[in-house]
């Protein structure tokens, strides 16, 4: 393993949602670089399910792409927050649903080469409205709607889902789908 060592760290910029910090690195050649890094807390990213065959996606403007695009539910953790009070917590802001149950499915970087985020999958099941709806983030406009799975992939293969993390949200409910029924498969009958 080659050992690097950071011999000076200055932050750039400092926003709402993350940090830029530029790090000089001493590489095992003695070389330094310096290399931009993006800090944020995490996020939680949301396959909810209403039943085993469909599931929610948020249709929304990203300006940094400049259109609307559907995906899975998604938001950053608040200071300290554990991820999964932070699934139960998006899921009823963005969908206006809550869920009974929140199971992950893994965690994951998207952006390793420059980011430090860290995704947190969960599986979110046995919805009910709750008594109260929360209030959305100011900056958001959103728009959920109900799809199966057939339909979300069609949304992929369409152009209409291009973010990376809808499609490991997908990738990830259909292995465990294909999971419980392989697991279904092998279980001895009485």
């Amino acid at each position: 393993m080659i050992k690097r060592h950071v011999t000076r760290r200055r932050r750039i910029f400092s926003g709402r949602v993350f940090r830029v910090e530029q790090d000089w690195v001493r590489l095992a050649t003695g070389r330094v670089v310096p290399m931009d890094i993006v800090r944020h807390r995490g996020s939680v990213v949301l396959l909810v399910q209403p039943s085993p065959n469909r599931l929610i996606l948020v249709r929304q403007f990203r300006p940094a792409i400049g259109r609307w695009i559907w995906e899975i539910p998604a938001g950053s953790l608040e200071r300290g927050e554990r991820p999964a009070i932070a699934a139960r917590r998006e899921c009823v802001e963005e969908t206006g649903w809550r869920p009974d149950r929140v199971r992950r499915l893994g965690s994951y970087y998207p952006s390793p080469g420059f980011c430090d985020e860290l995704m947190h999958f969960y599986a979110c099941t046995d919805l009910a409205r709750p008594r109260r709806q929360a209030a959305r983030d100011p900056d958001e406009e959103l728009e959920p709607r109900v799809f199966t799975r057939r339909e979300a992939w069609a949304l992929v293969a369409r152009g209409d889902i291009v973010d990376m993390k809808t499609v490991i949200g997908l990738v990830l409910l259909d292995r465990t789908r294909l999971s419980t029924r392989l697991t279904r498969r092998r279980t001895p009958g009485p």
